[in-house]
C-alpha cells in the first residue's frame, strides 16, 4: 500500500539514514529515490556525508527550502514489488512510481464525464433480485457491479483512481465494450465489482406458511382421486431458494487478464482489513502503467516473432522456389539433349539413305525418306537458337518467369 509524507516528514526521513537503506525499505533504487528528492526539491546528504558522521567529524545538514508555489506539500510513495521482475516491468514500475510521487490524494478531484455517467446510471439502475447488485456496462461507462449502498464510496474511488492515472499520463476513454485506460498506445480494460457472500437460505414464516398450505392442498387432492388433473402429477418444488446472496461491501478493482510473454504484473486490487481501493489510487495507477508497459513489450515481442517467422517462411519458400526452377531447367536440358541425340540418329539415317542410288526410285522407301527429311528439317529448326528461344518463352523457362506453376506443399504454412 502507498505511503504519504509531508515534505518535512520525507526530509527528516532522508537525513535519518543512508539513501541506499531507505531505498530498500521503499523497494526502490537509490537512483529513483534521488530523483524523487530532486523532483520535490528535498536536499539529501552528499556523497561521504554518512562516513564523516560515523567517524565523528562535523557534518552540516542542508536545510529544507520552502515548497515552490503551486506544488503540493505531499509526497506519495506507491507500493513496490518485493519479488524479482523482468527488466522492462521493473523499469516501468520505477518510472511510474517516480511520477506517482506527485499524487495528492487530498486534492480536489477533477470532473470526469465517464465517471459521472457511470455513477448516474448506477443510481438509476435496479438491483438484481438475486444478489442485490446494480450493474452497468457500455462503450461510454465503466464496467461496474456494486450494491446501491456502495455507490457513494465507488464515486470517490473512481475519482481518485482516474485523477491518479492522469498524473501518470494515463487517460480514461471510451472502449470497445466498456470504458478503458489508454497508456503508451495500449488499451487497458478494467472493471470494479463488489463481493457477494452466500448463506444457506432460512425460510421465512411466510414461506413456511405457503409451503404448509401447498402441502395440505396436495394431500387433499391425492385423497380424492376423482379430482386429479395434470397439475397433480407435476414435480414442482414447494421449497424456497437454497441460498441467499448478500453484498459484502468489499470492492475489487480488476485489470484485464491476458497472457503476456514478458511476465505477469499485478492485476487485482481489493479491499482488505487495512486498505480500501479509494486509498490505493496511486498503487492502481502504477499498476495500470506497468501493465501497459508489459503489454507493449509483449506486443513488440510478438510482432518481432511474427516478422522472424514470416522471414523464415519466406526463406524456406525461396529455397523451394529455387529447387522448383532448378528442376524445371534441368528437365528442359535433359529433353533437349535427348532430342539432339534423336536428331543425330535421324540425320545419319537420312544421310545413309541419300548415299544409295534413290533417283527415280519410287515405293515405300522413297516415301519413308521423304518423311524422314521433313522430320529432320522440323527438328533442326526446333533445336536451333531461334527454335529454342520460342520453346523457352512458351514454357516460361530461363527467364524471370522460371517459377511458373510453383505451389508450396500442402500444409506448408
Amino acid at each position: 500500500m502507498s505511503r504519504v509524507f509531508t515534505r518535512e516528514e520525507f526530509y527528516d526521513l532522508v537525513w535519518s539514514k543512508p539513501m541506499t537503506h531507505l531505498a530498500k525499505e521503499f523497494a526502490l533504487s537509490d537512483v529513483a529515490l534521488h530523483k524523487i528528492c530532486k523532483k520535490h526539491d528535498i536536499p539529501n546528504p552528499p556523497l561521504g556525508w554518512w562516513a564523516k558522521k560515523a567517524a565523528g567529524k562535523a557534518v552540516k545538514q542542508t536545510p529544507l527550502p520552502k515548497a515552490k508555489a503551486g506544488t503540493s506539500d505531499r509526497i506519495t510513495i506507491a507500493a513496490g514489488q518485493l519479488g524479482p521482475e523482468p527488466e522492462v516491468i521493473a523499469t516501468a514500475r520505477e518510472n511510474a512510481r517516480l511520477l506517482a510521487s506527485s499524487i495528492d490524494a487530498d486534492a480536489v478531484l477533477p470532473v470526469n464525464p465517464i465517471v459521472d455517467r457511470t455513477i448516474a446510471q448506477l443510481r438509476k439502475a435496479k438491483p438484481s433480485s438475486i444478489n442485490g447488485l446494480v450493474t452497468v456496462e457500455g462503450l461510454n461507462v465503466i464496467k461496474v457491479s456494486v450494491a446501491p449502498a456502495s455507490i457513494d464510496r465507488l464515486e470517490l474511488a473512481l475519482g481518485r483512481i482516474v485523477a491518479a492515472a492522469e498524473a501518470l499520463g494515463i487517460k480514461l476513454a471510451r472502449g470497445e465494450k466498456s470504458a478503458s485506460f489508454q497508456c503508451e498506445g495500449e488499451t487497458i480494460a478494467f472493471s470494479i465489482s463488489e463481493g457477494v457472500r452466500r448463506e444457506k437460505h432460512v425460510p421465512t414464516e411466510k414461506e413456511l406458511a405457503e409451503q404448509e398450505a401447498a402441502r395440505k392442498r396436495r394431500a387433499r387432492r391425492w385423497n380424492n382421486p376423482s379430482s386429479w388433473d395434470d397439475d397433480d402429477f407435476s414435480f414442482s418444488s414447494l421449497r424456497g431458494p437454497e441460498w441467499d446472496y448478500h453484498p459484502t461491501g468489499q470492492l475489487a478493482f480488476e485489470l484485464e487478464n491476458s497472457y503476456l510473454l514478458g511476465g505477469s504484473p499485478r492485476r487485482s486490487f481489493k479491499d482488505a482489513k487495512v486498505q480500501r481501493i479509494e486509498n490505493m489510487a496511486s498503487d492502481i495507477a502504477v499498476g495500470i502503467a506497468v501493465l501497459a508497459a508489459a503489454k507493449k513489450d509483449d506486443r513488440l515481442k510478438r510482432e518481432e516473432q511474427a516478422r522472424r517467422e514470416a522471414e523464415a517462411r519466406r526463406q524456406r519458400e525461396l529455397a523451394l522456389r529455387r529447387d522448383h526452377i532448378a528442376e524445371r531447367r534441368g528437365k528442359a536440358l535433359d529433353e533437349v539433349l535427348e532430342e539432339m541425340a534423336a536428331l543425330d540418329r535421324l540425320r545419319r539415317l537420312v544421310t545413309n539413305l541419300r548415299g544409295e542410288e534413290m533417283s527415280g526410285r519410287t515405293g515405300r522407301v522413297a516415301e519413308f525418306l521423304s518423311l524422314a527429311e521433313r522430320r529432320l528439317a522440323s527438328r533442326e529448326a526446333a533445336l536451333s537458337a531461334d527454335g529454342l528461344e520460342q520453346r523457352f518463352e512458351k514454357n516460361r523457362l530461363f527467364g524471370d518467369d522460371d517459377d511458373h506453376a510453383f505451389r508450396p506443399p500442402y500444409g506448408y504454412y
